[in-house]
């Protein structure tokens, strides 16, 4: 027997199959268990300091002087980041990238530029 996904609405765990739908017992919810996958993901629109809009492969530019926990040496102005990835992180650091000499950490989108 296969393990059914728990309502969406009330979390009941009694859910059953109707031909594609799914159905809860309990509030008489029916959803399509592959439009709940798209639901559960929601597209989120990333954007630099500038108002651009940021995708994965993207190179972008650092706009203040960041002190790195664990370096002597600060990230400067106008440090190139390269291949950027966009990531939901810990707290608003929403970026993931390797820089030059520092190796790779995450950065907040408010202190980048797009290059």
């Amino acid at each position: 027997m296969s393990e059914l996904p728990p309502c969406p609405e009330c979390k009941s765990e009694y859910s059953y199959e109707m031909g594609e739908l799914l159905v809860c017992p309990e509030c008489a919810h029916e959803w399509n268990p592959n439009d709940a996958i798209d639901e559960e993901q929601p597209h989120r629109v990333i954007k630099d300091s500038a108002g651009n809009i940021l995708a994965d492969g993207d190179d972008v530019t650092i706009i203040k002087d960041m002190k790195v926990k664990g370096s002597s040496t600060p990230l400067k102005v106008g440090t190139k980041v390269r291949n950027i990835r966009l990531v939901d992180g810990p707290g608003d650091h929403d970026i993931d990238a390797k820089v030059d000499g520092f190796g790779p950490m995450n950065l907040k989108s408010s202190i980048v530029k797009k290059a």
